[in-house]
């Protein structure tokens, strides 16, 4: 899916999504990665939801985010919620759904002027 009318002048933006990746800022991202308006950290986190661990979050939580919004591929995946605890106890906000919905998410979140960081596991 492409975006229409993005206007990235307040941070990193994603022009669209699909099964060929992710489209940031006119590149294309094919693998995880964690996004925030400041940062893209490429490489990031497992290729399912299923072998999600607590030292991937570690990731996100250095960056001190308010709010993590976490895809979790084509489908939305619940991990075991003990892996996200400790972001709980740092106070930072957790939304857990399919990589699609945590992309448009992001922009609306990142277009408000949170504090927001994506962790997106590819499509």
């Amino acid at each position: 899916m492409r975006f229409s009318e993005a206007d990235n002048s307040g941070g990193h933006l994603i022009d669209g999504y699909g099964s060929e990746g992710l489209l940031i800022d006119g590149r294309r991202y094919r693998r995880g990665l964690i996004l925030t308006p400041t940062r893209i950290i490429e490489d990031w986190g497992p290729t399912q939801a299923a072998d999600l661990t607590a030292a991937h979050l570690e990731e996100v939580l250095a960056l001190a985010p308010q709010i993590l919004v976490l895809g979790t591929g084509a489908r939305q995946v619940f991990p075991d919620p003990a892996l996200y605890a400790r972001l709980m106890q740092a106070r930072i906000g957790i939304e857990i759904m399919d990589t699609g919905a945590a992309c448009r998410t992001y922009n609306i979140l990142m277009s408000e002027g949170r504090r927001v960081a994506a962790g997106l596991m590819p499509l």
